[in-house]
């Protein structure tokens, strides 16, 4: 149900209307005059207002003027005679969301009504959702310690500032290439929704042609319609390209022309588009010791490298490790099920100590991992998948037990193989301790 605000100058009218949307599950609200409207507009919550357009004093279009000034995202409504469609159009370009014509009837009343409630919410879930977008991949929420991750982050808040120059990011996978290339679209003061990212990768060759630049309907066999490519869906924002070292050698000189000339063509098409977007590519790869091997051509090369940025693996930040884990901890979906949640010293000591071969990916899928396995609970060292899934103790059959502890050197002992071995067993056991001692063949003692 919605409250509307019913302005008009003549009572009957606006019981005529009141009647309607009370039919509808809507409340109404009334007034006279616009000033009337106002006064009520800023002293009560309305989700809409339907005004007439000719009023004495202050008439429809000044009202709408002052409601875009005090509540721009609220959807007004106007209501004119049908000798007067001129003046509900002049309405529609001032900014009114949509007009009725006079005798109003009660189905198309409602409809529009809803029409317009509906767009209105998913204007502002949109709006939420950019807000959300932006908020996520800001700069703000990617921070370090380590000097050589500081100079790529500010090397990538400076260019962020010239949407149209083309960053290259190298690094190791799972280092959040593809978070720096967001943070530096939205620092640009891009849409959110016009950051495509495209792994060259995982798409096959005979179809990144069509999936980059589109193709018109007959180009190729099955082109049966038309289909637009990511290049055109980018305009106006940033078309990522990552694991570009993987680019096959014929679309690299259709690549270097989009950065030379700044246009491109569908496949099948004539027809030059302008490449109003910025460009970031990352690889894990060295792109100059690839064209060395003749596998990627060095004018392109030379072309990407315009604004070269390299980002430490994980094993070289290990300083950034504890507040890593307090982002990724609050960023899981699971972790609604356990606020609160943290690592034992312990814990975090194992996650500095460890070698990181995956990166910042690896971190995630670990955290995620321990926060189901710890059912809520601190998360403890015997919670952490670290290295290969074998790493963790398990029973593999019902007269075999196969267990693997893995320790840091500086904190291996006895009692830490002890404590471990207690763990696991509460682990399999289901937290009950005497079904614990059982399967360690020990006294239920121990586990106090």
């Amino acid at each position: 149900m919605a409250t509307i605000l019913i302005v008009d100058d003549k009572k009957s009218f606006r019981f005529l209307l009141e009647t309607h949307l009370a039919s509808g599950g809507h409340a109404t609200r009334s007034a006279a005059c616009g000033e009337e409207a106002l006064h009520l507009l800023k002293g009560e919550t309305i989700d809409l207002v339907l005004s007439d357009l000719i009023m004495p004093g202050m008439d429809g279009i000044a009202l709408l003027r002052e409601v875009q000034r005090w509540a721009p995202h609220m959807p007004f409504l106007v209501l004119t005679a049908h000798g007067s469609i001129e003046t509900a159009v002049a309405a529609m370009k001032e900014g009114a969301a949509d007009y009725l014509l006079k005798p109003v009837h009660r189905d198309s009343l409602l409809l529009t009504v809803a029409k317009n409630l509906e767009n209105a919410r998913l204007r502002q879930r949109c709006s939420q959702m950019e807000d959300l977008f932006n908020q996520q991949y800001s700069f703000e929420h990617i921070t370090s310690l380590v000097p050589a991750m500081g100079a790529v982050l500010n090397g990538a808040r400076q260019v962020a500032g010239f949407p149209r120059t083309t960053v290259t990011l190298y690094g190791e996978s799972g280092t959040g290439k593809e978070v720096l290339a967001r943070a530096i679209h939205v620092a640009s003061g891009c849409e959110p929704a016009t950051f495509v990212p495209v792994n060259c990768a995982a798409i096959p060759e005979p179809f990144l042609e069509s999936v980059l630049f589109g193709h018109v309907k007959g180009a190729f066999t099955g082109a049966d319609s038309a289909r637009e490519g990511k290049c055109r869906l980018a305009l106006g924002g940033t078309l990522f390209l990552d694991e570009i070292g993987d680019m096959p050698l014929s679309l690299q000189a259709k690549l270097l022309r989009v950065l030379e000339e700044r246009v491109f063509e569908s496949v099948g098409s004539d027809t030059a588009q302008i490449a109003d977007f910025r460009i970031i590519v990352a690889t894990h790869r060295d792109l100059l010791e690839l064209t060395d091997q003749g596998l990627f051509r060095t004018d392109l090369y030379y072309r990407l490298n315009v604004f070269p940025l390299t980002l430490p693996p994980l094993r070289e930040r290990k300083e950034d490790i504890p507040c890593l884990v307090d982002q990724l901890l609050a960023s899981l979906p699971v972790d609604r099920h356990a606020p609160g949640l943290q690592l034992t010293a312990d814990a975090l000591d194992t996650l500095i100590h460890h070698h990181w071969p995956g990166n910042v990916r690896e971190l995630c899928n670990c955290l995620e991992y321990a926060v189901i396995i710890s059912k809520g609970g601190p998360i403890r060292p015997e919670h952490l998948l670290l290295g290969r899934p074998g790493a963790v103790p398990t029973t593999v059959a019902d007269d075999v037990v196969r267990l693997r502890f893995d320790f840091p050197r500086d904190t291996f002992s006895f009692d830490a193989v002890q404590e471990r071995l207690l763990a696991w067993a509460l682990e399999q056991s289901g937290g009950n301790k005497s079904a614990a001692a059982r399967l360690l063949k020990a006294s239920r003692k121990l586990f106090y």
